[in-house]
């Protein structure tokens, strides 16, 4: 990955609706939750939400599906993998048990 990409992505995450989002489409997994769902479950009105995922979407994050008239969002799991990998990969010079118990559960999500 590349600087430019990393820093798209955590740029659409800095922001306190779209890590929201985020972490409820993680919990959700690859089958996703439909946008008027996001929208309830954020607090925010659908047009904020739809603005919240398009930024999200764009930076390579997140999976859309139409489904009739409703749209679903899912995490992009690759482009999450590709982003802990690149936080972490160089994680203590080599030493990896200094970096504890988050180390091993974000190298788990990567494989």
């Amino acid at each position: 990955m590349k600087d430019k990409a990393a820093v798209e992505m955590l740029g659409a995450l800095a922001h306190e609706h779209r890590i929201k989002i985020f972490r409820l489409l993680v919990k959700a997994g690859p089958s996703g939750v439909p946008s008027s769902d996001i929208a309830d479950a954020v607090g925010i009105s659908p047009t904020g939400a739809s603005f919240h995922l398009k930024e999200l979407d764009r930076a390579g994050l997140l999976v859309s599906t139409r489904q009739g008239r409703f749209i679903r969002y899912a995490v992009q799991f690759e482009g999450m993998r590709q982003l802990l990998t690149y936080l972490t990969e160089d994680c203590c010079q080599g030493q990896p048990e200094l970096c504890g118990s988050t180390f091993k559960k974000t190298k788990a999500i990567c494989k």
